[in-house]
């Protein structure tokens, strides 16, 4: 069952993984790959980072106004965006594969429609007239 819980639990997590894999970026993986692999990592974990405060917001908003559909889709979308396009930066810079790279575009277009979608919700939602 799609709830708030879902988005804060998934959100806090993601979060916290973005800040362990700064981390990793900042100490360990910069030795390890040349500058382009490193800046094409870090921005899967801006990414991250960036969406795990979707997430929230996203829980937030059905905790204080609705738990309408859109909003479950948005935070879905959310979900699916980190997955893709952050998950396939990272595998692309630890195995070269640029498969995983060509993935990355699945990602955006969830984080777009996840936007799309919280948008929406706020044009039909029924609360702040």
């Amino acid at each position: 069952m799609i709830t708030k819980k879902l988005f804060f639990i998934t959100g806090s997590l993601f979060g916290m993984f973005a800040v362990i894999l700064g981390a990793f970026a900042a100490h360990g993986l910069q030795h390890s790959v040349n500058a382009k692999f490193l800046a094409v990592f870090h921005t899967g974990v801006d990414y991250q980072f960036y969406h795990s405060f979707a997430l929230l917001v996203t829980g937030m908003l059905m905790h204080t106004f609705s738990t309408s559909r859109l909003l479950k889709a948005a935070g879905i979308a959310f979900i699916i965006g980190i997955m893709f396009f952050s998950g396939s930066l990272y595998l692309y810079v630890f195995t070269a594969n640029k498969l995983f790279g060509m993935t990355a575009p699945i990602g955006g277009l969830s984080f777009i429609i996840g936007w799309l979608l919280l948008t929406l919700s706020f044009i039909y939602s029924e609360s702040g007239k």
